[in-house]
């Protein structure tokens, strides 16, 4: 058997737990002719189950050596590898109702799921095992402790969903942090979203750069005759205590009141 280092240059810490596999497996419920990309597949744990499923799966990999062992176990005509960073991967060119699934590096992780964001017009769902905290923050409720800019940029686009929590144990080596399985569906374009996206984004950011402050404080470089009774949140509030809704409608608000 081929031993392989892993490098945390990359944050590799590879999947062992069969168990964990299969409840993986189980959640994705990949279908034949479904159209799945992999990020990561590392030393295949993820990588042979779906091969096992699928017609054919795309896989990324960054790490050259870990790519030609991916070469050496399986067929080019089931696994297509593409040897890219993720973070720098365009997706678009998979073609549209595409899954994405991987174990992503803890280190690029957030960034990342900004990135993905990008293509979520042309995704079905993401699978993602990411380090527990994130998902926490990811699927957090105003006024909770986690809750922050992360949570309400992707629930603007995402239903978000945390699966199960998975150990350091189940991993080889073993990470300091606990992991969990999150599921991302990409709400439909007739959602509740902000007319100015860019706008929104710039109010979510200005907001939480100073989350200990009032609104009316930490917002008053964007507009300082905000009417706050008209958009129903009160000045006083803190970032962390404004839902999605709510962030789009100060956003739009500020937004007509800097055009006027």
């Amino acid at each position: 058997m081929m031993i392989f280092k892993s490098r945390k240059r990359f944050g590799q810490n590879f999947l062992v737990d069969a168990s964990i596999i299969e409840k993986i497996m189980i959640a994705i419920n990949p279908k034949s002719n479904d159209s799945i990309i992999e990020i990561g597949p590392g030393l295949s744990a993820l990588t042979s189950p779906l091969l096992n499923k699928l017609d054919r799966l795309i896989a990324i990999e960054i790490d050259k050596d870990l790519a030609q062992i991916l070469r050496n176990r399986h067929s080019s005509e089931k696994l297509i590898l593409i040897e890219n960073d993720a973070i720098v991967q365009d997706f678009s060119l998979f073609g549209s109702n595409i899954r994405i699934v991987g174990n992503l590096p803890y280190n690029i992780s957030t960034p990342l799921l900004f990135h993905l964001m990008s293509v979520a017009d042309i995704v079905i769902d993401q699978h993602f095992m990411l380090q527990k905290e994130v998902v926490d923050r990811m699927v957090a409720t105003p006024s909770s402790r986690n809750y922050g800019r992360l949570s309400v940029m992707l629930q603007e686009r995402y239903k978000i969903e945390k699966l199960f929590d998975v150990s350091p144990e189940s991993f080889n080596p073993k990470p300091k942090v606990f992991s969990s399985i999150v599921r991302l569906i990409p709400l439909s374009g007739n959602r509740n979203r902000p007319n100015n996206y860019s706008f929104f984004k710039k109010v979510v950011s200005a907001a939480f750069s100073k989350r200990r402050k009032t609104l009316r404080n930490s917002l008053k470089e964007l507009s300082s005759n905000i009417n706050w009774s008209k958009i129903m949140i009160s000045s006083e509030d803190r970032a962390e205590d404004i839902s999605v809704d709510q962030f789009i409608r100060l956003s739009d608000h500020l937004e007509n009141d800097l055009i006027v």
